[in-house]
């Protein structure tokens, strides 16, 4: 290759030995491969991913693929960043090296370890705090744990430390945190969801001392509904008041107010409103005025459109529709959403003010005053999906002409959003 590459847009030479041979892009991560040739880790990696086998550069066959860190020519780099820094250069960050097979399986050895033998609680807890932390550094770190058994693993420690003494809270705390990262497959959420005590431990959890714990036990809640099938399994996790109060909590407590707490909770409060037997149980434990205080303030827009679908799955129920309708923020949010978040989350709104307004003249004549009106005739003429027009038709025909409750089928299925987990 040639020695005198063109220089980037920075306007500035770089040196070619400090350019990878693949990308010819300066490296931020420098290995070196058995061939002694030196490529930056993303780019070797993408070359031995598709299937090749010889050295890009020389073509001489690769006696293994181990990629050595050169952590000389990476600080001979970073050297460079800094004494070009007035001409833009930005300093390259040492790179987080990949999680090593041999060092995980000792890791999850170690965890998985009876206490009290060898091995005590607090060493096992941080054998799986070093294992939480090389799961954050990449999703390949992530799916190097998850090929040895991690999940299998965590969840018998989780599980079994949850029948033990309160000195296994710290053993509770780090399985649970390490267990939400990964995705488990629907045979692992089924076996939670089958088992009485495993359920009871989880709705537990969602009272905990610590924030943390509480939000990491929602996810996994939410994992374990979404990933099971089983309509009666899904019961067995939704049918307490319990876990619709501790959900709840997570959402309404000015403590856990953090965007990750209000992410999860919405999330797992609506997996738990999806089973619609136990819907009412939501309404019950506040799910209507913690839900309109939420969407009123501090939802992101995906969690909008969640929030909103809860709200139009608890319109459903003439219950829901009662504690919706109490809320005088209610009417004025739902009808201040149409065509101003997205088009899923127009059609939620649609969808729970046509229950309302069926349900209540109250709620027609506070539609009417917020400008319902216009912003259905706006939304017939949109681009909004096919439902939410057929919803903004029939709630101009229910405004203009006050049909009687028993017009409108009460269904799932007649004038409704379709919806469905994201």
């Amino acid at each position: 290759m040639p020695g005198n590459l063109e220089p980037l847009d920075l306007g500035i030479q770089v040196p070619y030995h400090f350019r990878c041979p693949i990308s010819l892009d300066l490296m931020s991560d420098p290995v070196t491969v058995s061939t002694g040739q030196t490529y930056d880790r993303s780019s070797i990696e993408s070359w031995i991913a598709m299937g090749n086998t010889t050295c890009p550069a020389t073509r001489v066959a690769l006696s293994d693929f181990t990629l050595i860190p050169n952590h000389t020519l990476r600080r001979l780099i970073q050297e460079w960043c800094v004494a070009n820094r007035s001409n833009g250069v930005v300093r390259i960050p040492t790179p987080k090296q990949p999680a090593d097979p041999i060092s995980v399986r000792s890791l999850l050895s170690q965890a998985s370890a009876i206490s009290g033998t060898h091995v005590s609680v607090r060493s096992r807890a941080a054998a799986i705090r070093r294992l939480r932390g090389l799961a954050r550094d990449s999703e390949k770190n992530r799916v190097l744990i998850a090929g040895h058994n991690a999940r299998e693993i965590l969840v018998r420690i989780l599980f079994d430390a949850g029948r033990e003494s309160s000195s296994s809270s710290e053993l509770v705390f780090e399985s649970l945190a390490l267990l939400v990262i990964f995705h488990m497959t629907e045979e692992e959420c089924e076996s939670i969801a089958s088992d009485p005590g495993r359920v009871g431990f989880m709705t537990r959890l969602l009272f905990d001392s610590s924030i943390e714990v509480r939000v990491n036990a929602a996810a996994l809640i939410e994992m374990v509904l979404t990933g099971s099938k089983s309509t009666d399994l899904k019961l067995v996790i939704s049918g307490s008041d319990s876990v619709f109060e501790g959900v709840l909590d997570l959402l309404k407590n000015p403590i856990s107010s953090s965007r990750r707490a209000l992410k999860i909770g919405i999330k797992a409060l609506f997996a738990l409103c999806l089973v619609k037997q136990t819907r009412h149980l939501a309404i019950s434990a506040g799910a209507p005025g913690i839900l309109i205080d939420r969407l009123a303030a501090d939802f992101d827009r995906c969690d909008t459109e969640r929030g909103l679908a809860t709200v139009e799955l608890l319109c459903r129920l003439p219950e829901g529709c009662s504690g919706f309708g109490e809320h005088a923020l209610t009417v004025p949010l739902l009808v201040k959403t149409i065509l101003r978040v997205s088009d899923r989350a127009t059609e939620y709104a649609a969808g729970a003010l046509l229950a309302l307004c069926t349900a209540e003249e109250r709620c027609r004549d506070e539609a009417a005053a917020a400008g319902l009106v216009t912003q259905l005739l706006l939304l017939v003429q949109s681009e909004c999906t096919e439902r939410a027009k057929r919803k903004a038709q029939m709630l101009l025909k229910l405004l203009r002409d006050s049909w009687p409750d028993d017009t409108l089928v009460n269904s799932d299925d007649f004038g409704r959003s379709e919806v469905v987990p994201f």
